[in-house]
C-alpha cells in the first residue's frame, strides 16, 4: 500500500512539474476578480448566498464538472470527501447514495428543488440521476435537513440544479471505450425574448467489463423557463431508462446471473411570485419509478420482482423580509402510491409544515435562524396518546442555526437538529424466504449538530467541521436463532461523530483561463450501542478515512488537464486509492477528449464484493454549434 501511495504522489507531482512549466509565466492572482456569490436553493424558503450559509455546504460548479473526469453524477460526488458512493458497475448503472456514514435510505436527492427520493426503497435513489451535460451545479448539504426538507433527509440532501439556455447552441458527442463502450448524444440550447429551452438525449451502452455486467442507458431531459402575463414558469421533464446485467449486484456474489431494468422519470412546474417583501413559489410534480428484477436473465420464471411507485407533490414555500429579519414559512403535500407483486398495492398520503425566521443582530454579523418542521404520514402512529387520529400520525422536528461573520470572508457556525426517515416499503412488507419486513416499524430519528469554520475569498475557499449525530430507533434485521428469517426492528443505537476539512485554491491565468486545485478529508468514528439480540445483519461500514484531491489545469489556451485522487479506508479496515485523468483539446467548435479510469489498476470493490473495472478508457469528440438567434 505504501508503495502504491508512493507512485501516486510521484506521479501527481510529475503532472504538476509538466504542467506548471507551461503555465508559470501565464498565472497570476486577479485580486479585482470577486467570486460571485452563488446562490443556494439548500433551503426553499430562506435563500442565502453561499458565504452566509450557516451550514455544511459544499457546492460542484460547472467548470469543475466540465473538466472532471467523471462521465456522471456518481462518478461527480465521489470526488467530495464524506460523500460515499457505493457503485454496482460502471456509467452509473446502480449506486447507492450515503452522507456522513448513514444508509443509502437516508439522504435525499433533489432535481431543481423537487424531491425524488423512492419510497419502495433508496437502491433506486440514483435511478433519477441526470445527465451530466444539462447541469449547471450541484449542492451537498451535509448535516440533519429535516427541517428544511422534510421526509427522508436524515443525513444531508444533494440539490441538482440543472442549466438554463443563455444562448443558442447545439453540441453533438460520440465515444467509445473499453468493454466495446459506445456513447452518444445530443444537446440543444435555444433561447428567444421571453421563453428558452433546452433539449438532451444520450445513450450509452457497453458489453460489460465481466461477465453479465453489459448495460444500454437511455436518457431523455427537457427543461423550458417561459413566461404567462410576465410571470415566469419553469418546467423540467426526464426520462431514464437502464438495462443491465446484474453479476452478483443484489443477493450473493454467487448470484451471477441477475438481470434488472429499471425506468425513472420526473416532470414539475414551477414559478415564483414577488409581491413587495413577500416571495411565494409554488410547485407541483409528479415522479414515477419502475423497477423490474429477474434473478436468473435466462428463466424469469424462477423469480421476478415487478415494483411500480408514483408520487405527486405540491408544494407552496415562501418568504418575507421585515425590520425583525426574514420569515420563512412552507407547506409540501404529497401521494404516494406503490403496485408490487411482492409488496402489495400501497398508499401513503404526507404533509410537512415548515416554518422558519432568522433573527439579525450585532450590527448583522450574528444571525440565529430557529425553525421547526411539523410532519404528517398517513401510515405511523407517532403519538399514541392523542385521541384523534389526525394528530397521532403528527411529529414535529426543531432545529437551530446560527452564524457569526468575524469578517467579509471568515465565518464561524453551529446548528443543531432533530432528523428522521420513514421506513421504505422494503422495510415494511418485503416478503423473501430468507427475510421478513415488519409492519409495525416506525421512523428512525436522531439528534444531528455540528459546530464549523469557513473561510471564503475569490481565490481560496477552507472549510472545518465537526460533527456528531446521535440516532435511535435505527432499523435492523434481526433473529432469535440462526435459522430463522431476518426480521426487521426497530433496535439499533448509533452515535455517529467525525471532521470534515475542503480546501480550494482558485487561480486565474492571462488566457483567462481557471486553474482549480482541490482538496478534501473526512474521518467517521460509529459506535453502535451494544445489544442483546443474538443474531443482528446491521453491519456498519462506513468510510472511516476519506480523501479525495484534484487538479484542473488549463495548460494552454486549448488544451486542459485534470486529476482525480481518491482515497477510502472503511470500518473493516478494507481500503483503496483510485486515480482517474482526463484531458481535453478544442479546437474552434470542436473538441476532443481522453479519459483514462483507475490508472493505476486498482483492484477494489465498493459494495457486496462486487468488484470494480481495472484500467479503462473512454475517447470522445463532440462539435458545438452556436447560433445568433
Amino acid at each position: 500500500m505504501k508503495k502504491r501511495l508512493f507512485s501516486i504522489l510521484l506521479a501527481t507531482l510529475f503532472l504538476q512539474n509538466i504542467s506548471a512549466q507551461k503555465i508559470e509565466n501565464t498565472i497570476e492572482i486577479d485580486e479585482e476578480i470577486n467570486l460571485e456569490a452563488i446562490e443556494i436553493i439548500s433551503s426553499p424558503r430562506i435563500e442565502l448566498p453561499f458565504s452566509e450559509n450557516s451550514r455544511t455546504i459544499q457546492v460542484i460548479t460547472e467548470e469543475e464538472i466540465e473538466s472532471s473526469p467523471a462521465t456522471n453524477i456518481s462518478e461527480l460526488l465521489q470526488q467530495i470527501a464524506g460523500v460515499d458512493i457505493r457503485r454496482r458497475g460502471v456509467s452509473g448503472i446502480q449506486a447507492d447514495l450515503y452522507i456522513r456514514g448513514g444508509t443509502f435510505d437516508q439522504t435525499l436527492l433533489l432535481i431543481d428543488g423537487f424531491k425524488v427520493e423512492d419510497a419502495q426503497t433508496g437502491h433506486h435513489t440514483m435511478n433519477m440521476a441526470i445527465p451530466i451535460d444539462v447541469i449547471e451545479r450541484i449542492e451537498i448539504i451535509k448535516g440533519a435537513a429535516s427541517r428544511i426538507y422534510g421526509q427522508n433527509a436524515f443525513t444531508g440532501a444533494i440539490n441538482i440544479v440543472t442549466k438554463e439556455a443563455v444562448k443558442n447552441e447545439r453540441s453533438r458527442k460520440i465515444g467509445f471505450g473499453s468493454f466495446e463502450q459506445r456513447d452518444i448524444s445530443l444537446t440543444l440550447h435555444q433561447s428567444y425574448e421571453n421563453s428558452s429551452f433546452i433539449t438532451h438525449y444520450s445513450r450509452q451502452s457497453s458489453e460489460g467489463y465481466r461477465y453479465n455486467t453489459d448495460f444500454t442507458n437511455n436518457n431523455n431531459f427537457i427543461k423550458s423557463n417561459f413566461k404567462i402575463k410576465a410571470l415566469p414558469f419553469n418546467m423540467i421533464a426526464s426520462f431514464n431508462e437502464r438495462k443491465f446485467g446484474a453479476n452478483g449486484f443484489y443477493a450473493s456474489p454467487e448470484a451471477i446471473d441477475q438481470y434488472e431494468e429499471t425506468q425513472a422519470s420526473l416532470l414539475g412546474v414551477s414559478t415564483e411570485i414577488k409581491s413587495g417583501s413577500v416571495i411565494i413559489k409554488p410547485k407541483i410534480y409528479w415522479k414515477r419509478n419502475q423497477d423490474m428484477y429477474i434473478y436468473l436473465r435466462h428463466d424469469p420464471s424462477v423469480y421476478r420482482n415487478l415494483h411500480i411507485t408514483n408520487k405527486t407533490g405540491i408544494e407552496l414555500n415562501g418568504s418575507s423580509t421585515s425590520k425583525a429579519g426574514i420569515t420563512g414559512f412552507g407547506i409540501d403535500v404529497a401521494s404516494v402510491s406503490l403496485s408490487s407483486n411482492n409488496l402489495g398495492n400501497r398508499n401513503r398520503t404526507m404533509i410537512n409544515v415548515f416554518i422558519e425566521h432568522q433573527f439579525k443582530l450585532l450590527k448583522n454579523r450574528l444571525d440565529i435562524t430557529p425553525g421547526v418542521a411539523f410532519n404528517y404520514f398517513s401510515d405511523f402512529k407517532f403519538n399514541k396518546n392523542y385521541k384523534n387520529n389526525f394528530f397521532r400520525n403528527f411529529l414535529a422536528f426543531p432545529g437551530l442555526d446560527i452564524g457569526y461573520k468575524i469578517n467579509d470572508n471568515f465565518r464561524i457556525y453551529t446548528n443543531i437538529g432533530y432528523t428522521y426517515r420513514a421506513p421504505t416499503y422494503t422495510d415494511l412488507y418485503y416478503s423473501s424466504p430468507t427475510t421478513v419486513g415488519n409492519e409495525k416499524l416506525i421512523p428512525e430519528k436522531a439528534l444531528s449538530e455540528e459546530v464549523g469554520i469557513r473561510y471564503f475569498k475569490n481565490k481560496l475557499n477552507f472549510s472545518l467541521v465537526l460533527f456528531n449525530r446521535k440516532a435511535k430507533d435505527l432499523i435492523d434485521y434481526v433473529k432469535a436463532i440462526e435459522s430463522d428469517p431476518w426480521q426487521a426492528t426497530n433496535i439499533r443505537e448509533l452515535n455517529t461523530s467525525g471532521l470534515e476539512a475542503s480546501m480550494r485554491i482558485k487561480l486565474y491565468g492571462k488566457n483567462k483561463k481557471t486553474h482549480y486545485i482541490n482538496f478534501g478529508y473526512s474521518y467517521l468514528k460509529d459506535d453502535l450501542e451494544p445489544s442483546e439480540i443474538q443474531f443482528s445483519k446491521y453491519a456498519i461500514n462506513s468510510l472511516k478515512h476519506h480523501i479525495t484531491s484534484s487538479i484542473n489545469l488549463a495548460i494552454s489556451k486549448n488544451l486542459s488537464g485534470s486529476l482525480i485522487y481518491k482515497y477510502s479506508e472503511r470500518t473493516t479496515g478494507e481500503n483503496y486509492t483510485v486515480v482517474d485523468i482526463k484531458n481535453t483539446l478544442i479546437i474552434k467548435n470542436l473538441n476532443f477528449s481522453l479519459i483514462i479510469n483507475n490508472i493505476f489498476d486498482t483492484e477494489y470493490s465498493e459494495t457486496n464484493l462486487v468488484p470494480m473495472p481495472g484500467r479503462a478508457y473512454l475517447f470522445s469528440w463532440g462539435y458545438n454549434a452556436k447560433k445568433d438567434r
